[in-house]
């Protein structure tokens, strides 16, 4: 489409001159005028939407860091118009992305969680301009916005093309090969889309996941920024989106496009005891970079100190593009904020703009880890959190938020909590169906180390009672890297982080599970089932904790005893194949292989090249004598796994019993050149 789409323009301008040639020959030169994006297209600009995942607005160049990160955001900013006081509505990337995505508020749309679906009923923005003839395509860089294999289901809605595809990671497996894709992978995915597009507008979105954690730049960056890594992930994310606004203006189309870069959240790197983000709601994870470059850079250079939120940014692409904004979005367009003709400070900032008071909450410490979840608003200059230990700061004098006012400022608090009641009672509703994520999107979850929900929605003054979260800050820092460790197989590292967690919850449902979890892999299976069983017992309608308990019970070869938990890690992710694998593998031992043969037939009809499920159900079919229905699956299982002795051998029995003598020679013959499987 790149190059079409410059033909096309091209085209049109040529068209244009000559007409002016035709009709204006005759009158005196004038001076030359630039071009506007009407004159280039008189449909609407094309629009590149940019969300750069957990990225802190104090490393961006454009709003006064001087750590060199951002060189190609910086050019870009000015060329458009800078946000320097934007805000987030909540510190996780689901919900965040929803928020940017809808213009609704968290407790509007419900997406307050991993895995809850995007409700059909929110006005979507891809939807919205798919409806207006815009081709849409997406391309994230993470399993955490994955709307099939991941726990964003229902962000496909309007797109044309969502790349995505993660998938869990097995032990050994590349990182940036299942759960996350790096920025340089995710430009050239959208380049390609865009060099192969039909004419007409186009709304692109890059999601690029490279600044949340764990901090792993590639080379270069990884050796200039050794000892912030941070840093690195942020300068490499920079230099992807420089690849990509090379390539478009290289095509004649950065002119006329409408381009808005923001992150969703940002990142605490230690401040108020948090390591990560999600359980906070100060500055470090809610204040983020935002900026828009506007079609012939209309407005270029200005920056706005005014306090905006992310809500906003849906309705101001709407506004910019010429569409109408849904009267269900609650966010306010910045359009007029950006163009207006206003009285310039002596750095060229604009002055006189109000203040947008900014929301945030966070429900994750209480879907978590039973804590109470926390609200804040931003109004005036005053930060208010409600918790049951309440909070209030003045952002002016004490923008670090390290000293608490809300004891000796009773009068202000209360008022900014009256506000806070007010505002979140008036842009909520409960329309929107609930839900929590199944047990495989809970594993899913994990792979990128958060916890998922282990509760069903409570009523919100139920949310805000039970443990102040800054007062467990290090038990939710200590859970995230041991959960870490054994994503990576890092199984003896965690042992001692999850003891500590276990001392001071010994009731939290997911550190047992991951105790449990670590323990089994260790083959400690003495130490491993009594915390997993605990787990389940905690919470029995945790699909996961049932499916990790299975295993459990099946290696110490109590197969009775996990075929009920793999029965209700079923029940609860119908779609996870190997869950239904392993409740085959159980059934198989106990004698009941005509259920097995459904487990598998069902494990195959979801991942038809499961190497596991296409060898157990060809050797049960081989044994019982149904050599030819065998055959299929054995090749498939040999050519999913061609290093596998047992496919082979069971392959050549299977020939054998249908005198195919050579093939089954040739399937011996491998299954020999390759080594026998180490013992347990």
């Amino acid at each position: 489409m790149l190059d079409s789409l410059f033909r096309m323009r091209l085209f049109r301008v040529l068209a244009v001159l000559l007409i002016l040639e035709v009709c204006f020959a005759a009158q005196p030169p004038r001076s030359p005028r630039k071009p506007t994006a009407a004159s280039l297209d008189s449909a609407h600009p094309n629009i590149i939407l940019i969300t750069l995942d957990t990225t802190r607005a104090d490393r961006m160049g454009f709003l006064g860091s001087k750590r060199g990160l951002t060189p190609n955001l910086d050019a870009m900013a000015k060329q458009g118009i800078a946000f320097s006081r934007a805000y987030s509505h909540v510190p996780i990337t689901t919900a965040s992305h929803t928020t940017i995505l809808t213009g609704t508020y968290p407790q509007f749309n419900r997406v307050n969680d991993f895995g809850i679906p995007l409700s059909p009923r929110l006005p979507y923005l891809p939807d919205l301009l798919h409806a207006q003839g815009y081709h849409t395509g997406a391309f994230v860089g993470s399993l955490i916005l994955d709307p099939l294999d991941g726990t964003a289901p229902g962000f496909d809605r309007g797109f044309e093309v969502y790349d995505a595809g993660f998938h869990l990671r097995r032990h050994g497996m590349d990182r940036y090969k299942s759960v996350e894709r790096r920025a340089g992978d995710v430009v050239n995915h959208a380049l390609a889309w865009l060099s192969q597009l039909p004419n007409g507008p186009f709304f692109l979105w890059v999601h690029l996941y490279d600044a949340h954690d764990p901090y792993d730049p590639p080379a270069p960056f990884k050796a200039r920024f050794a000892s912030q890594p941070y840093d690195g992930e942020i300068a490499y994310a920079d230099s992807a989106v420089g690849k990509l606004i090379d390539e478009i203006r290289k095509h004649g189309l950065y002119d006329e496009t409408l381009i808005a870069a923001m992150a969703d959240h940002g990142e605490s790197l230690g401040a108020h005891g948090e390591n990560t983000h999600g359980i906070l709601l100060y500055d470090e994870t809610l204040h983020v970079p935002l900026l828009f470059k506007l079609p012939a850079s209309h407005a270029a250079g200005k920056r706005i100190d005014a306090r905006v939120r992310l809500v906003d940014v849906a309705p101001t692409i709407l506004q910019e593009a010429g569409l109408p904004v849904p009267k269900e979005m609650q966010g306010e367009s910045l359009s007029a904020m950006m163009t207006k003709k206003s009285a310039a400070g002596p750095d060229g900032t604009a002055a006189g703009d109000e203040d947008r008071s900014a929301y945030a909450e966070t429900d994750y410490p209480h879907r978590a880890f039973g804590w109470s979840s926390l609200r804040a608003l931003r109004s005036g200059k005053y930060l208010y959190v409600r918790a049951p230990e309440r909070e209030l700061y003045n952002q002016t004098s004490d923008p670090d938020a390290a000293h608490n006012l809300a004891g000796g400022a009773k009068a202000v608090a209360d008022t900014i909590a009256a506000q806070l009641d007010a505002f979140r009672s008036r842009t909520s509703q409960t329309l929107v169906e609930l839900a929590k994520p199944d047990a495989e999107q809970t594993q899913k979850l994990q792979a990128l180390g958060y916890v998922a929900s282990n509760a069903a929605e409570s009523r919100d003054d139920e949310k805000l009672t039970g443990v102040d979260p800054k007062t467990k800050i290090e038990i939710s820092n200590l859970l995230h890297d041991a959960m870490f460790d054994v994503e990576d197989a890092r199984y003896q590292e965690a042992v001692p982080l999850l003891k500590r967690v276990l001392a001071e919850e010994p009731n939290m449902p997911v550190a047992n599970m991951q105790y449990g979890m670590a323990q089994a892999r260790l083959k400690n299976y003495a130490e491993a089932l009594p915390p997993l069983q605990k787990a389940s017992q905690l919470l029995p309608d945790n699909g996961m904790g049932r499916y990790e308990l299975g295993l459990a019970l099946f290696e110490t070869g109590d197969w009775k005893g996990a075929a009920p938990q793999f029965e209700a890690a079923v029940g609860r992710a119908p779609k996870w194949a190997d869950a239904h694998f392993s409740l085959a593998a159980v059934y198989a031992r106990i004698d009941r292989v005509p259920e097995a043969l459904t487990e598998l037939d069902t494990t195959l009809s979801l991942t038809p090249n499961h190497y596991r499920a296409n060898l157990l159900r060809g050797r049960i079919l081989s044994l019982e004598g149904n050599a030819a229905g065998a055959v299929a699956n054995l090749e498939e299982a040999a050519q999913a796994q061609p290093d596998s002795r047992e496919a082979h051998l069971f392959l050549a029995d299977a020939y054998a019993q249908l005198g195919r003598t050579f093939d089954a020679q040739r399937e011996r013959a491998l299954a020999q050149s390759l080594p026998a499987p180490a013992k347990p």
